[in-house]
């Protein structure tokens, strides 16, 4: 059991209490409510507690294993789960793929279905007494927010603007797999107390975003159903549920991957294990299997052909790596004998790299392989083949695209105030 210290906050569709127990960390606590219009509209959904609690655990849990930050540390109960402690940003990040809704009206002229690329991300500031008043970038950046002992200056403002965009990619990749568009979306970010850091909060469930099954809006699946509502019957509260169970059941389908591929690096010899683990390595981060073989294309091409059959025949989709020293063998006479792609990552050495190279380089006509020196590089040019088919895999590359822009903003912006 849980202990509960003090309620800290109340909203339209939850509760967050902080945990004696657990300093930093506070318990999200869904309530069985529905709000439409700034709660102009409410109405009480048995279950919908359950079911949003459901939703959000499972999309936190996709973003957060892709690597994004976000408050979410685990699910506690059917209707609660345990976040970092943070003070809230003020503001709802909107970001639309296609034109509806609240943008129709405040954009007259444009078509409903209008598909934005790239994504518009709008923002509005969150206040219920002047119905959330849309803000521009410099009305944010005037308001000065101080949360946490964090000042929301220019680099927090783009570091959630990215990623924004960032995970909603991410989730459209996701819904794609169960052909579902997801038309628009909104999030909010607070400023962990305990790491000072931007993290996504609060909850992602079926009131964040428009889902549309097959891009077809006559069957959408998320609260504008409830929003659209003429009057508010039992049997029109029935199907709102319903509609939210067939979201939180798909949701928890987004975390399984649809077609999981492997890589498989052949070396020439034991004494490139070392090299051959940084790209094995590299694979666990981005959640791709990867198998390592010692074979010679030039001493025993038999044997090199029978292990490309073993991997051949079994149906996952598979990526050769050849790690061949001197003069790589190993790489051309697999790109000549297979259709799966071949990368070459030969481990350069100083004495003769530089014409040893070549074996990878200059090939005959007709063999396709690509060569990438680096390990980890060889490692993610695989992942983004196998991402263009697997959306965890394209999650991963996504967010460390991500991390790595915010840690560049984050040292720039650190380098700054030392000069000041």
């Amino acid at each position: 059991m849980l202990k509960l210290g003090q309620k800290l906050n109340e909203g339209k569709t939850k509760q967050i209490f902080e945990l004696v127990d657990e300093p930093g960390h506070v318990l999200v606590q869904s309530k069985d409510q529905i709000t439409a219009g700034n709660a102009v509209r409410k109405d009480q959904m048995e279950g919908k507690a359950a079911i949003a609690n459901k939703t959000t655990s499972s999309v936190f849990k996709l973003l957060q294993d892709a690597g994004f930050k976000t408050a979410f540390v685990r699910q506690h109960s059917d209707t609660a789960f345990v976040a970092s402690r943070c003070e809230m940003i003020p503001i709802e990040w909107v970001c639309r793929r296609i034109a509806t809704g609240s943008f129709l009206k405040r954009n007259p002229g444009v078509k409903e279905g209008y598909r934005f690329s790239p994504l518009k991300m709008e923002m509005f500031f969150k206040d219920d007494a002047n119905n959330d008043p849309q803000w521009s970038e410099e009305q944010l950046l005037a308001a000065g927010f101080e949360l946490a002992g964090l000042t929301i200056g220019r680099c927090e403002v783009d570091i959630m603007s990215k990623s924004t965009v960032a995970i909603f990619e991410v989730l459209e990749k996701a819904w794609g797999t169960q052909d579902c568009t997801l038309v628009d979306m909104k999030i909010e970010f607070g400023v962990n107390v305990t790491t000072k850091e931007i993290v996504l909060a609060d909850v992602i469930d079926n009131d964040s975003w428009r889902l549309w099954p097959a891009g077809d809006r006559s069957q959408q699946k998320d609260k504008q159903v409830y929003r659209d509502l003429k009057e508010v019957t039992p049997e029109a509260m029935q199907m709102v549920k319903r509609n939210f169970e067939w979201v939180a059941e798909r949701v928890k389908l987004l975390l399984e991957s649809q077609a999981k591929g492997r890589v498989v690096v052949l070396m020439g010899s034991t004494s490139d294990v070392a090299h051959c683990e940084k790209i094995r390595k590299a694979c666990g981060s981005y959640g791709i299997p990867c198998h390592l073989r010692v074979t010679s294309a030039h001493k025993g091409p038999d044997e090199t052909l029978r292990i490309k059959a073993e991997y051949e025949g079994d149906g996952v989709p598979t990526i050769f790596v050849a790690v061949a020293g001197r003069s790589n063998g190993l790489g051309p006479v697999m790109s000549g004998n297979t259709a799966y792609p071949v990368i070459n990552c030969p481990p350069v050495t100083p004495d003769w790299g530089a014409q040893d190279i070549w074996s990878s380089l200059r090939m005959p006509s007709g063999l396709g392989c690509s060569t990438v020196l680096s390990p980890e590089a060889a490692a993610q040019f695989a992942a983004q083949i196998l991402g263009l088919n697997d959306h965890l895999v394209w999650a991963r590359l996504r967010a460390s695209m991500l991390n790595t822009w915010v840690s560049l903003k984050q040292a720039d912006k650190k380098l700054q105030e030392c000069s000041l």
